[in-house]
């Protein structure tokens, strides 16, 4: 397949702030060929998270930063096209972390893929039933240790992470409030979701309607933003309550670091703890949690909503979609289909 040419895209720049489009390259190169243990994936898929931003820095975070001029790093599913590997065979649909790229050269203990068994569409095993749902599962269930009739807030409740978090808090018998940006997203969140309240953080003030919300505090907060949001979600913590800390998107792209909540001493006055956490510290537990979610999504528990855009030149755009507010759901790009189907 040496004659097939491999598009990607590749950081070139770090960003100073916001991340710009300027900040990724595109370039072809051939196919490599396939040796012996090889086996060569064609993408399908194409993840777009916030995490990614952090990677483009230059210092080291929980993974290291991706080097200037290499494929940028994210999550994909792909199908398997060419194999001398003996655990992969042609038409295998697996998932890994093979980057911006058409194609991927894998081999043992190299670009190693999982290999899955559709059961629900391609996307969902990018979100709900990826990284994303396996984050919101064990941040809630773990972390937050969420019991029935508690409060629990969300902030990034219309994302990808957030989305599912605040379902699995509904599914285990919580008041749960989301806050969103926007009116269609937190229609959608009441509406669809089923939450019993929404936030419009970008019309309301937040403080002011946690205050009217939950007038005896916050149970478990969710955090995916970071902040004023959780300024003001520790300031409506109650006794002893749990703070799992997802993301922090809100400063993300800051020229200088966002100043910290000014309130902390309330973690002491109000017994309350905040905890950091990262999904794969979690590992033994994602035999359940994916067995929990493909289980909620059969029966209806669970709704999963996937912002899809297409195209392979618009990876970059779909990327920064995310830092304007504009996906709902959890984003992904398709590159193309299966062989043979229409995906």
């Amino acid at each position: 397949m040496s004659d097939i040419v491999n598009r990607q895209w590749r950081l070139v720049a770090r960003p100073a702030g916001m991340v710009q489009a300027s900040d990724f390259e595109y370039r072809e190169e051939p196919v490599p060929a396939v040796a012996e243990g090889d086996y060569l994936v064609r993408t399908l898929y194409v993840s777009v998270d916030p995490a990614q931003r952090g990677w483009m820095n230059e210092d080291p975070g929980y993974m290291p930063p991706i080097p200037l001029g290499e494929v940028m790093r994210g999550g994909t599913i792909s199908e398997v096209v060419e194999s001398r590997h003996p655990d992969y065979t042609v038409g295998d649909i697996v998932s890994g972390f093979l980057g911006w790229q058409e194609y991927a050269l894998g081999s043992t203990g190299v670009l190693e893929a999982q290999t899955i068994v559709p059961e629900h569409p391609l996307p969902r095993y990018l979100g709900v039933l990826g990284g994303t749902g396996l984050t919101a599962y064990v941040g809630m269930l773990d972390v937050g240790q969420i019991t029935e009739g508690q409060t629990v807030l969300v902030s990034g409740a219309a994302g990808a992470t957030g989305s599912v978090a605040a379902q699995i808090a509904k599914i285990k018998g919580c008041r749960v409030i989301g806050i969103a940006g926007g009116a269609e997203k937190c229609a959608w969140l009441r509406d669809d979701l089923g939450l019993d309240a929404a936030i419009d953080y970008k019309g309301e003030p937040v403080s002011e309607r946690l205050s009217a919300l939950c007038p005896d505090g916050v149970d478990v907060y969710f955090d995916n933003v970071g902040g004023a949001t959780l300024e003001s979600a520790i300031a409506h913590m109650a006794s002893g309550g749990r703070i799992a800390c997802c993301g922090m998107i809100a400063g993300y792209n800051a020229a200088v670091p966002e100043p910290g909540p000014n309130n902390l001493f309330l973690l002491i006055a109000r017994r309350i703890t905040m905890t950091g956490f990262l999904v794969m510290d979690f590992a033994p537990r994602f035999g359940d949690a994916r067995r929990d979610l493909s289980a909620w999504l059969d029966s209806g528990q669970l709704q999963a909503r996937e912002d899809v855009q297409e195209g392979f030149e618009n990876i970059p755009a779909t990327f920064l979609r995310l830092f304007s507010g504009r996906n709902l759901g959890k984003q992904v790009l398709k590159v193309s289909d299966p062989t043979g189907t229409s995906g």
